[in-house]
């Protein structure tokens, strides 16, 4: 049995947001005083009473707006209440019932599911007692206070007691894949999420910067679950003007560390600009394996037919540090070659995941640095002054891959060079694959000891 779902609906600024992350213990949800900051639907666990549910946070419902984005917000939080078992309705205790709050009401009335009135910003006695009007809709009403958990866990008694809760250990273990979508704005993250799921759960417009929040959402495909982490698009700080943009910068990377993979999305009508590199740049340093996905491609006009190998070699030469991350060139508009992607985040996870068999790295050390006679063959070093030698290698972690040299010699300050560290990077790549996955090489030196005259 899955875990029922509870939806957060309201008009905007009424305190939605905060109230998810009050009561999920999290913040998923951006919060600010900027009306409609939250656009798509924001999915986390409520644990209560030994027991479980879903609970999901959706965009302030503006019906008669004819804007696009109030409009697919509307669209969104419909979608939430369909699957949803039972409904907390947000309003703002202070102030009182408005014409919208006339609006949400007939359609509530019409859905046949249990309904909850949280009265927020009721941190008086006066504005508690103010909340009572709400009972003329015909639902139970909780006055209740978001920002300082007043009375919510009356209405979390509420809402347990009208559906049923999966106990905490019936949860299955997940074995599921972390799939970030990063790029900047209006790259066509979320056409890609929905082409990807075959529904609309995330809103698309032209609008750049539309997705806010970072959004997780669950998949599964032959056997395989994923969860998909569809960020806002990434702008440099010092042009988010906007709180709630400034904040998705921050959102974006915090998702991008505690994901597997990294679908880093390229628009190839404008090409490869610096701030793509930057961000592919976050995602290599949070450790994600890297797939390239240069969207919109269907939009580029062949004038010659080497353009797929012109545009590459210009990727490649923009993103040096990404030579090892696989390239494809998609639609997220038509659904061109974006099935490619969760079968490369398959394998590419996979290669993050593997742990070389030690017989086999001894093999590689003696064939790809130890001298054929015994003994451990010099490798260049910064500066050129000094001899190192490697005595062996060894694995220390994955998710990426990271191995470590063991070195001695060279006076003890020493280090390899650069150029030699690649090699060995290249070296183990040909011979172990390691698909997509960054490799981290370290040092640790023994120093030798000094001969005496």
């Amino acid at each position: 049995m899955g875990k029922p779902l509870v939806a957060i609906i309201g008009r905007p600024n009424v305190g939605k947001s905060t109230l998810f992350n009050r009561m999920t213990g999290s913040r998923k949800s951006i919060v600010g005083d900027e009306p409609g900051i939250t656009r798509d639907r924001i999915y986390g666990d409520v644990d209560w009473r030994s027991g479980m549910f879903e609970l999901v946070d959706t965009g302030g419902i503006v019906p008669d707006d004819e804007a696009i984005i109030p409009a697919n917000i509307f669209r969104q939080a419909g979608f939430a209440i369909e699957r949803a078992k039972a409904i907390i309705w947000v309003v703002d205790a202070r102030a009182g019932i408005t014409p919208l709050d006339e609006e949400i009401s007939i359609f509530l009335r019409n859905i046949s599911k249990p309904v909850f009135i949280a009265a927020n910003k009721a941190e008086t006695k006066r504005v508690e007692e103010e909340a009572a009007e709400f009972y003329k809709f015909g639902f139970s009403v909780f006055p209740v206070s978001a920002e300082h958990g007043t009375s919510v866990g009356d209405l979390l008694e509420a809402v347990a007691d009208a559906i049923d809760m999966e106990p905490e250990d019936e949860e299955p273990v997940s074995n599921e894949i972390r799939l970030a979508i990063v790029g900047r704005p209006n790259v066509g993250k979320s056409s890609l999420l929905n082409k990807l799921l075959g529904e609309e759960r995330v809103i698309v417009s032209p609008v750049a910067g539309t997705t806010r929040d970072a959004i997780d959402t669950d998949l599964e495909q032959d056997g395989q679950k994923f969860k998909i982490i569809d960020t806002a698009g990434i702008r440099r700080k010092g042009k988010t003007v906007e709180m709630a943009e400034k904040l998705s910068v921050v959102m974006a990377r915090k998702a991008l560390e505690r994901a597997d993979v990294a679908v880093v999305m390229i628009d190839a009508v404008e090409g490869v600009t610096g701030l793509d590199a930057n961000i592919a740049g976050y995602a290599v340093e949070a450790g994600c394996s890297v797939i390239i996905a240069i969207n919109k491609w269907d939009a580029v006009p062949e004038k010659e037919t080497n353009t797929v190998y012109e545009f590459e070699r210009e990727l490649r030469r923009k993103m040096k540090f990404l030579d090892w991350a696989p390239i494809v060139f998609i639609s997220a508009l038509t659904g061109q070659r974006t099935e490619r992607l969760l079968s490369m985040a398959c394998r590419a996870n996979e290669a993050r995941n593997f742990r070389v068999p030690t017989a086999r790295l001894n093999q590689f050390f003696e064939d790809d640095i130890a001298q054929p006679r015994g003994g451990s063959a010099p490798a260049p070093v910064k500066g050129g002054f000094s001899r190192l030698k490697v005595k062996y290698i060894t694995q220390g972690g994955i998710r990426p891959p990271t191995f470590v040299l063991f070195t001695s010699g060279g006076g003890g300050t020493a280090k390899l060079h650069f150029s030699y560290l690649r090699y060995i990077e290249n070296r183990l790549r040909e011979e172990f694959e390691f698909f997509a996955t960054p490799l981290v090489l370290k040092e640790r030196h023994k120093p030798g000891r000094e001969r005496k005259p």
